[in-house]
């Protein structure tokens, strides 16, 4: 790329003089719009859980479900601080529902997915089907489908938010309109969405109505058993251990139309290569604990990680993950978006 040209005072009275034809001179910027490598505000970060924990508890005696209409805590990158973005096209909270609270039921177009951090038996009703939730479940809200969540057990409920609010409002296409109802009609049964297209099976007159995967909860007891399967052959991945995408069944592609999920698994020992790719993405252990890497530039932030812990790795930045146990972690990133225009890139163990 060009070196940005020097300042002269004929130069300097021309911009000047542009500026207040709202022209701008691209030579003056063009190094900072089309960079060598991926360049932005998000920076490495963790959360731990347990100080998430205690302030949701806290913010539970502040704030009702219904009044907040979602009790959630918003995982700001420090890079990116009042954007309310845990990457730069991504959002991420800590939402909770205590017993016998109800987020009303609302719509948007942004596409959201919820994964379960603690507790059990919780429900999300989405467009008049309800599903319960286990710890580890990843449930998806597709865009513009009702959705609503309840707690009928005797614990708080947590789950950690993704969704793609940053990108949609890049775009300037955002929506949302609530039901005026707290909870929706239910209208098929529990399991149903699973049955239809989760077991190897499609109805014989199928058509894809929607992009988004017709499943809408990926339990963890089949992700968990799927990947334990897997092992036994001991084919590890040097800079993934054994990872898995979560895929919408009807088509191949990923569950999501903007966000990318993922579940891998690290053998406790296993230390990964250096791994680097353009999805900024967020991790949540769910099993196990550890430590992860993320280095540019020469310079290495250390994440030591546990269960329910969020970590975020940017843009470019290297990882490597080190198991001190057998560890699942989850995560997403925009992945999808990026493959669909070409701009997906990875470097695997030479980061």
């Amino acid at each position: 790329m060009q070196h940005e040209a020097l300042d002269t005072p004929e130069r300097t009275e021309f911009y000047n003089r542009i500026d207040k034809q709202h022209l701008t001179p691209l030579w003056k910027s063009l190094a900072n719009l089309v960079t060598p490598e991926p360049r932005s505000g998000c920076v490495p970060f963790s959360w731990r859980f347990d100080a998430i924990r205690a302030a949701m508890m806290e913010a539970g005696g502040l704030i009702t479900a219904k009044e907040a209409e979602r009790r959630v805590l918003v995982l700001e990158n420090p890079g990116l601080r009042g954007q309310s973005r845990i990457t730069t096209s991504l959002y991420a909270g800590v939402q909770m529902v205590l017993p016998g609270e109800v987020a009303p039921a609302h719509r948007h177009t942004q596409s959201a997915l919820r994964f379960v951090l603690e507790g059990d038996s919780a429900h999300t009703v989405v467009n008049g089907e309800k599903t319960i939730m286990h710890e580890g479940d990843f449930v998806i809200t597709p865009p513009m489908c009702w959705h609503d969540h309840g707690n009928m057990s005797d614990r708080p409920m947590f789950w950690l938010d993704g969704l793609d609010i940053p990108l949609v409002q890049f775009l300037d296409a955002s929506f949302a309109e609530g039901l005026g109802e707290d909870e929706q009609p239910i209208a098929r049964p529990v399991g149903d969405s699973l049955a239809r297209y989760g077991a190897g099976l499609l109805p014989v007159d199928h058509r894809p109505g929607t992009l988004s995967s017709p499943v809408f909860n990926y339990p963890y007891a089949r992700t968990r058993e799927a990947l334990e399967t897997m092992r036994r052959t001991s084919e590890w991945d040097s800079c993934h251990g054994l990872k898995m995408r979560y895929v919408n069944p009807v088509t191949g592609d990923h569950a999501m139309l903007t966000i990318g999920t993922f579940m891998q698994l690290l053998p406790k020992g296993f230390s990964t290569q250096a791994y680097r790719a353009t999805d900024a993405t967020t991790f949540v252990p769910i099993e196990g604990r550890g430590r992860s890497v993320i280095s540019r530039g020469g310079v290495d932030v250390v994440v030591e990680w546990g269960r329910r812990d969020v970590f975020v790795v940017p843009s470019w930045y290297s990882v490597r993950h080190e198991a001190a146990e057998d560890a699942m972690l989850f995560s997403f990133s925009d992945r999808p978006v990026q493959e669909k225009l070409g701009l997906f890139r990875e470097d695997r163990g030479n980061a």
